[in-house]
């Protein structure tokens, strides 16, 4: 028997996330493990009246690539994958790992290399979906890998992602559009502001966001949500930031992570841990030496770091800022095969200024 809050979730993604419509042509791509999750979503786009495409992925498979493929191999860039995301409508990614450290062995410079290649991949998906012309979502299917990775049982960890992603809820689509409304007003605070400061340990960064447009994240591209975020104008961030999180990129972790900026431009890069891989995905182009997003988490209902992030980003009280691709929905410029997330704890004296006006302090919002 189906669990009901799967039930809950794949009408969530389906109805809400990526709205299908009668007709459509939709991609579900999922691992064995998310096997429950899927068929609940190719069960609500046929009810939906639209075409699924299930695409299954194998775990395993990504670590035999790194650590076989030749330069030709990584380099290339499949023409039938860039067809599929030309034109179908939408599409359903679904995590559910095994090993979430299956990439712990892979040279970091392989991962860069694969990140570059994926720069024109990266801008078909990011023009189409500011366009709305596709649609998409990704989320986390929970397995034992993941509670492990979360320090929780299966069932504390199966709760805590229904919770966050309001699946729990009698009306997880009502729930989510009370979280819209309510980040509408900090949009609509944010896009009279040009200047940003932010404030914390270690940290002392400007930035302006002038001509750039915040999105509200509620439910439509990641599941769970809860942020609000925009690119900066490129060549304005100026000072330097210490992440208090450790940074993830397919499974490898770098730990305490040290940025510093001219003109917009990255110009010394540290960690405790990872210091290779940070700086091989710096290094990978021109537009992930800059950043492309600055964001504000809002989801206080995810109360605790859990190594995933789908979940760490959207944490009340914290910020994260992302090198590389930005949005085109924000009207950021900057394009890369890179786009990571680092992320940074404000409720111990964290504060932000916009157009020098206090409006966030110790991980509230004071507007």
């Amino acid at each position: 028997m189906v669990d009901k809050r799967v039930e809950n979730l794949a009408k969530l993604l389906v109805n809400y996330s990526i709205d299908v419509k009668k007709g459509q042509e939709i991609i579900i791509s999922s691992p064995p493990d998310g096997a429950p999750l899927a068929l609940q979503v190719y069960r609500e786009v046929l009810n939906a009246g639209a075409h699924p495409l299930m695409m299954p992925s194998l775990d395993g498979a990504a670590e035999i690539f790194y650590k076989e493929a030749s330069d030709e191999q990584l380099k290339f860039v499949s023409p039938y994958r860039k067809f599929l995301l030309k034109n179908v409508d939408g599409y359903v990614g679904i995590s559910a790992a095994v090993n979430t450290r299956e990439m712990s062995g892979v040279d970091p410079k392989k991962m860069g290399m694969v990140s570059g290649a994926n720069a024109e991949i990266s801008k078909i998906v990011g023009e189409r979906s500011a366009t709305g012309e596709f649609k998409w979502v990704g989320l986390i299917y929970p397995t034992q890998a993941q509670a492990q990775e979360a320090s929780m049982s299966l069932t504390e960890y199966q709760d805590f992602v229904y919770s966050a992603c309001l699946a729990d809820k009698r009306d997880p689509i009502a729930e989510w559009k009370k979280v819209k409304k309510e980040q509408d007003k900090m949009v609509k605070v944010l896009n009279k502001i040009e200047k940003l400061h932010f404030i914390g340990e270690d940290t002392d960064l400007i930035m302006s966001v002038k001509g750039r447009l915040w999105e509200n994240c509620c439910g439509e591209k990641n599941m769970p949500d809860g942020e609000v975020f925009t690119g900066p104008v490129e060549n304005s961030v100026e000072g330097k930031i210490r992440f208090t999180f450790p940074g993830i990129y397919m499974g490898k972790e770098v730990e305490d992570i040290y940025l510093e900026f001219k003109k917009g431009k990255i110009v010394k890069a540290t960690a405790e841990k990872g210091e290779e891989l940070l700086k091989s995905l710096i290094a990978v182009d021109e537009g992930s030496k800059r950043l492309g997003e600055v964001a504000i988490g809002t989801n206080h209902g995810i109360k605790k770091f859990t190594n995933s992030i789908l979940f760490d980003e959207k944490l009340g009280g914290t910020i994260h800022m992302a090198i590389g691709r930005g949005f085109p929905e924000t009207k950021s410029k900057n394009e890369s095969g890179v786009h990571w997330d680092m992320i940074k704890d404000m409720k111990k004296g964290g504060e932000i200024y916009g157009d020098a006006e206090l409006i966030y302090k110790n991980g509230k919002w004071l507007k």
